[in-house]
Order: C-alpha cells, then sequence, then structure tokens
C-alpha cells in the first residue's frame, strides 16, 4: 500500500512537471495570485479528468487483452517519457497561450494530455482508481501554483531541465512495468 503510493506520488511529479515548467514560463505575465489560483485548479481538474478517462479505457482493454495490455502499457510510458525528454529540448518552441478564459482551458488541456496516457495505462494495470486521480490532482494543482509563482521571481531557467527530468521519471516507469511483464 504504501508503496503504490509512493509510486503514484512519484509518477504525479513526473507527470505534473510539464505543468510546472510550463507555468514557470507563464508565471513571467506579471499574474495576480487569483489568477494563479485559478489556474492551478483548473490544470488539477483536468489532471483528475484525463487520467479517469483513460483509467476506464485501460481497464476494458485489460479485461479484453490480458497480458498483452500491460505489455501495451509499459510500451506507452516509454513512449510518453521519449516524447517529454525530445519535446523539452525542441529550441523556437515558446508558448503564446494566455492562460485567460479559452487560452486558460487550451493551456489545462496541452499539460495534462499525456495523463490521459497515463491513466490508460494504469487502468491497464490495474491501479486504483480514486487513489490515482486525488494523486494526480493534488500533485499537479500544487506544482502548477509552484511553477507559476517560481516563474514570476526566476526567469524561467529550470523550464526545459525540469520536463526532460519528468520525462525521464515516466520511462523509468515504463522500464519497470516492462520488466514485471517480463
Amino acid at each position: 500500500m504504501i508503496g503504490e503510493i509512493v509510486t503514484l506520488v512519484l509518477m504525479a511529479i513526473a507527470l505534473g512537471m510539464d505543468a510546472f515548467s510550463v507555468g514557470l514560463g507563464m508565471g513571467m505575465y506579471k499574474l495576480r495570485l487569483r489568477q494563479i489560483f485559478k489556474i492551478g485548479l483548473t490544470i488539477g481538474l483536468f489532471h483528475v479528468w484525463m487520467p479517469l478517462v483513460g483509467m476506464l479505457a485501460g481497464k476494458y482493454l485489460s479485461a479484453k487483452f490480458g497480458t498483452f495490455a500491460t505489455l501495451i502499457g509499459g510500451l506507452l510510458l516509454i513512449l510518453l517519457g521519449i516524447q517529454m525528454i525530445w519535446s523539452s529540448f525542441k529550441k523556437g518552441d515558446e508558448k503564446v497561450i494566455t492562460p485567460i478564459g479559452f487560452g486558460l482551458l487550451l493551456f489545462a488541456l496541452s499539460v495534462s494530455l499525456d495523463s490521459f496516457s497515463l491513466g490508460l495505462t494504469l487502468g491497464i494495470y490495474g491501479a486504483k482508481t480514486l487513489m490515482v486521480i486525488i494523486c494526480f490532482g493534488v500533485v499537479a494543482t500544487m506544482q502548477t501554483w509552484a511553477g507559476l509563482l517560481l516563474g514570476r521571481k526566476v526567469q524561467g531557467w529550470l523550464g526545459v531541465y525540469g520536463e526532460a527530468l519528468g520525462g525521464g521519471i515516466l520511462l523509468a516507469f515504463g522500464f519497470k512495468l516492462l520488466h514485471l511483464f517480463w
């Protein structure tokens, strides 16, 4: 039980690294604390909703395809980790979406889209749904707030490396899941 919680918290931290690093950049918009609060809650809700939908789909796949689905889940995590690492080092990919209104929804969707894939993987693996979505939502909210607040102080020097670290952690969990498969 404790090991599962630690694993989920580490996955949530890895998953929320993109929200943290993008928050660093968005924090330079000189946002008010009320806006930072709303942005964090919105991203947290998206990090609950997206993995929940993914987990429901993953549980369906698990019931239909068994161990093959576990292999697919591990590969998805590895691909997701590689994609996060790769995108963190791409140049000229500046975020120009302002985190207000429709822009906030796009912002929240863009940083939580990868949580659908992770939710799919966790659904295949059979993780406890309530524990996953609470953990992902709370951690993503806190990381977003931390990124936005730190972005007000620091001018984005950690952003690229934070997302790369998150991708590395997801990559490691993908290999761990494949190891359990073999």
